[in-house]
């Protein structure tokens, strides 16, 4: 067992913590963990508004989620979503995502790419068949399309494609009202990306190099937790000040744009000794990447679950090559492009 752990060097562009920090191009920066957390939980601070579209398209699909919803909307639909995960056994998940990684690796040679055959399909294939899409495969794929395109501001191409996308889930998902049709694909897409970047940072911190120790018996889970603090799938999420309101000793004005980072909050040595050693098992709970306060995700133990089930096969038969890690680029996310194993 691997009784040493090397640090986990902050990825590039991760602030260092500080008080709340402006610039005409980005607006503010909150990166310290109090201030994070406050504003989190603080309804002075706002997810930006989305501008909806005709039903059935990737706008009217991010207009009718919990995720993008006022205040005024966000209760009944992120109820929705609640209602649907409470119907979920985090352990089946994990064992049906082990199931069906184990079989990708059977069929798979002595080489795959974790990104493109695991991280993405396994979990979506897995959370899809459970909410009863009438075909999770092909779910799966058409959820990729639309996590592509979900973030405002992408390229007109992606988003015709994501509308297609969008249609393709809408036939697969069990007849309901159109907001909660919409919700439970809102909850698939926001899965998505974020469990792929979760297994696949996992993936390269934790499976062994060839010759390697990796990461003896520490529980996968309690791996998961550090991977998680230290090198987030999640690195930010924006808000914008509904008013004028002070925070971290800092006056911010009304509809200023503010972008709370995960990724630095995470590493505050005011709240975490050595924040850069990775150390499964920390005490305490100040992990921030699930967010915090109503908006927080209500999917957390079933994306670990998910995320466990491919890393438990993973650690059992794979070790990881010497090809340079590479990310999707994004704003706010951290998704690997490829990441290659040997298999055993």
């Amino acid at each position: 067992m691997t009784d040493t752990w090397p640090d986990i060097a902050p990825a590039a562009g991760t602030p260092a913590c500080g008080p709340p920090s402006f610039a005409p191009e980005r607006g503010w920066w909150v990166t310290r963990h109090a201030d994070v957390r406050a504003a989190l939980t603080d309804p002075a601070f706002r997810v930006p508004a989305v501008e909806s579209g005709p039903p059935g398209t990737l706008a009217w699909l991010r207009a009718s989620v919990s995720r993008f919803s006022s205040p005024r909307r966000h209760a009944e639909r992120r109820s929705i979503v609640v209602a649907a995960l409470d119907a979920l056994d985090p352990d089946e998940l994990r064992q049906e995502a082990a199931r069906l990684t184990g079989a990708v690796l059977d069929r798979a040679g002595d080489r795959l790419d974790v990104m493109r055959e695991l991280a993405r399909s396994v979990p979506s294939r897995v959370l899809a068949g459970r909410l009863g899409l009438a075909d999770p495969a092909a779910a799966g794929t058409a959820v990729a399309v639309v996590a592509a395109a979900y973030h405002p501001g992408v390229d007109v191409a992606l988003v015709r494609r994501a509308d297609r996308a969008v249609a393709t889930l809408l036939a697969e998902v069990p007849p309901a009202a159109p907001e909660v049709r919409a919700n439970v694909i809102g909850l698939l897409v926001q899965a998505c990306d974020a469990t792929a970047g979760l297994i696949g940072a996992a993936a390269h911190h934790l499976l062994p190099l060839p010759g390697g120790d990796g990461a003896g018996a520490v529980r996968t889970a309690e791996l998961l937790a550090e991977v998680l603090r230290l090198d987030p799938p999640v690195r930010a999420t924006r808000r914008v000040t509904a008013s004028a309101v002070r925070l971290g000793g800092r006056e911010l004005p009304a509809d200023s744009p503010v972008l709370l980072r995960f990724d630095a909050a995470n590493r505050d040595p005011a709240v975490f000794a050595e924040p850069a050693a990775f150390r499964p098992g920390r005490p305490g709970a100040g992990l921030l990447t699930f967010g915090a306060g109503e908006r927080g995700c209500p999917g957390d133990r079933h994306a670990l679950a998910l995320a466990t089930g491919v890393l438990d096969v993973l650690r059992e038969r794979c070790q990881r090559t010497r090809v340079p890690l590479c990310h999707e680029p994004h704003p706010t996310l951290a998704v690997a492009t490829t990441l290659e194993v040997s298999v055993r």
